[in-house]
């Protein structure tokens, strides 16, 4: 059994582990089943998995797609993080699973990994690179001016303050007509 400690707030990190069963006993153990029975779960030891999350690959799926090419692609991994284990995945048959961070549902745990998963590897995710030019104000720096802050704005008092005295008025004046 391999433990894998799992950061609640970690993100970013895809795991690959290969599931060794013949075809048809796939689909039972890595889906849910209405007695709320998770084979899978259980076999990574996970106190919270989300099933949407959990990719379920079938390498003859992939037809002249390597595994690799296909977690580059799909996962946005790092060719160089594949390094020396491009031959290995590519060279995996049978079905694999593929967990990204968000299938741990932001929860820290210690995965317990059981046959008839293998941990193969965790890789990284690429990092989006920050949007323009980074931000060189002296506010932004924390140097404003120290100035008193500005008036606070009254709203529209004034305004509402003259529909009252319209309405008041139009009230006013109908009184004094019905009473003459």
């Amino acid at each position: 059994m391999t433990q894998v400690e799992i950061n609640g707030s970690d993100t970013g990190t895809v795991r690959v582990l290969h599931l060794d069963l013949p075809p048809e006993a796939v689909e039972r153990f890595t889906q849910m089943a209405g007695t709320g029975e998770w084979p899978l779960k259980y076999a990574l030891g996970a106190k919270r998995l989300r099933e949407a999350f959990v990719d379920v690959v079938s390498i003859r799926d992939l037809g002249e797609m390597p595994l690799s090419r296909y977690l580059a692609e799909a996962y946005d991994v790092q060719a160089r993080a594949l390094g020396d284990d491009r031959a290995r995945l590519d060279a995996l048959t049978g079905h694999v699973l593929v967990l990204p961070s968000q299938a741990f549902d932001a929860t820290s745990q210690t995965l317990t990994i059981s046959p008839p998963l293998k941990l193969i590897r965790s890789y990284a995710e690429t990092r989006a690179a920050a949007r323009g030019p980074k931000v060189t104000s002296k506010s932004a720096r924390g140097q404003g001016s120290g100035g008193a802050p500005g008036p606070t704005s009254r709203g529209n008092s004034g305004l509402l303050k003259l529909i009252l005295a319209a309405i008041a008025l139009v009230l006013a004046l109908v009184l004094w007509l019905a009473l003459v």
